[in-house]
């Protein structure tokens, strides 16, 4: 069922999501000083991809410094990727069969805001850290 959902998302919104990111990613790869912000934003290029499987968790040892830089962030480029999957979100919950696809971007929307200090997992890997979910 994972992979059928994947190809449907695929299909309807990820790769453009995915190349959102991406674009995201290499204009802050360009400006040499924002290449930590480049890097989770091709991270999340790659989960927008193929997010079915997989989970998004905080890491370890994320402190002060990712704070700040998820502000910076957030003003950037957050906002305006967290309005694509809003927007996203609501046309594919207009059909029955893209509510599951709807709700995957509505989860999609607090990483896209704040990307530093996150960790994508497997779902697997998620459980067997947490526990049970």
């Amino acid at each position: 069922m994972r992979f059928i959902l994947n190809i449907i998302w695929l299909v309807l919104c990820g790769f453009w999501m995915a190349i959102g990111y991406a674009l995201a990613g290499i204009i802050c790869c360009i400006l040499i000083i924002t290449i930590p912000w480049g890097l989770a934003s091709f991270r999340i290029a790659n989960y927008a991809l193929w997010p079915f499987g997989r989970t998004i968790i905080d890491k370890p040892g994320a402190g002060a410094l990712s704070f700040l830089g998820n502000v910076i962030w957030f003003v950037v480029a957050g906002i305006w990727l967290a309005i694509g999957h809003a927007i996203t979100g609501v046309l594919l919950c207009l059909t029955i069969i893209g509510i599951p696809l709807g709700v995957a971007n509505f989860k999609l929307i607090p990483v896209s805001l704040a990307p530093l200090g996150k960790e994508i997992v497997t779902t697997r890997q998620a459980d067997y850290r947490y526990g049970s979910r």
